[in-house]
């Protein structure tokens, strides 16, 4: 089992940055990559970004290609993810998750998930 637990969300400004954090415990060398996913009310839960673990490849969805930068402490088995330029577009819950692997862009490729941290871009 590997527990995640996110934290940094919150209330922001539109053109705000917010600096969002998943500290892993447990099995965690089981875990090839980390992934943050967002869910918007109404709207199915999408791929941010994801990192592998060994050798820190990143990827990005297109919508926040140059604005988020996702990265990893692996000493703090911890991975961040950098929120800057944010828009209203940008409210969700956030979840940190932990693959095995498979393609990270897709949620099924992940075994583990956290609780979600609510990010609200205000106008």
């Amino acid at each position: 089992q590997v527990q995640l637990v996110e934290s940094g969300g919150g209330l922001v400004q539109a053109g705000g940055s917010l600096r969002l954090s998943c500290a892993a415990s447990g099995r965690t060398f089981s875990t090839n990559a980390m992934g943050w996913f967002r869910q918007a009310p109404g709207k199915e839960r999408e791929f941010v970004a994801a990192i592998g673990w060994r050798y820190s490849n990143t990827y990005y969805a297109d919508s926040v290609k140059g604005r988020f930068t996702i990265s990893k402490d692996n000493a703090k088995n911890t991975v961040y993810l950098q929120m800057n330029s944010l828009s209203p577009v940008d409210t969700a819950i956030y979840y940190c998750a932990a693959s095995s692997g498979g393609s990270l862009v897709q949620a099924t490729a992940y075994n583990y998930w956290g609780q979600g941290t609510q990010v609200t871009v205000s106008s």
